[in-house]
């Protein structure tokens, strides 16, 4: 078959192969049972406060939170905390993670990752890892995370820090189209 010019000269092919990931990201595929009445689906099992499935992760808070659709909550980092996130397979958000941490062996790389959208899995998301979202879906989405320092509003105690929402592009936010 042979394509008009104009179409071969925009013609390619999507890149399948796989992207770098950042250095230290952890991603746990769940499983979510179902039945007739519903679904379950299992977001770690804790022996004295440590997740079974995340190794060295020993939980201190849980949170809660929403994101309205079109929305971007970011950009956030912590010099010491961990954070676990979770967000339900009927949600949809896109995870953006930046790899601020001077000297790491992927230092400056950028993720993008799709949370929710029919998937059931666990993000661990490293001190030093600058990471946002935004809803790319119709309604409010969901995430669940724990953390393993408690958060504090006192400057001496206080983990959290920011970056600007466009630090990695205002582009890295947009659906990716074709």
């Amino acid at each position: 078959m042979e394509l008009t010019p104009d179409a071969q000269s925009a013609f390619g092919y999507q890149d399948y192969a796989a992207r770098e990931r950042i250095d230290g990201i952890e991603i746990v595929e769940l499983k979510r049972f179902n039945d007739d009445g519903g679904a379950i689906t299992e977001l770690g099992r804790l022996s004295q406060g440590v997740h079974g499935q995340l190794a060295g992760f020993e939980v201190k808070q849980l949170n809660f939170s929403t994101v309205e659709p079109g929305v971007i909550k970011a950009f956030h980092l912590h010099h010491r905390q961990t954070d676990v996130w979770y967000v339900p397979p009927t949600d949809r958000l896109l995870l953006v993670l930046h790899d601020a941490r001077k000297g790491s062996p992927t230092e400056g790389v950028t993720m993008r990752l799709m949370l929710g959208d029919g998937n059931n899995r666990l993000i661990r998301i490293p001190p030093g890892i600058a990471h946002g979202c935004t809803n790319l879906g119709d309604k409010s989405a969901t995430i669940i995370y724990f953390v393993d320092v408690q958060f504090s509003i006192e400057p001496d105690e206080c983990d959290e820090g920011r970056l600007p929402w466009d630090f990695c592009g205002a582009e890295i936010w947009e659906m990716v189209k074709g």
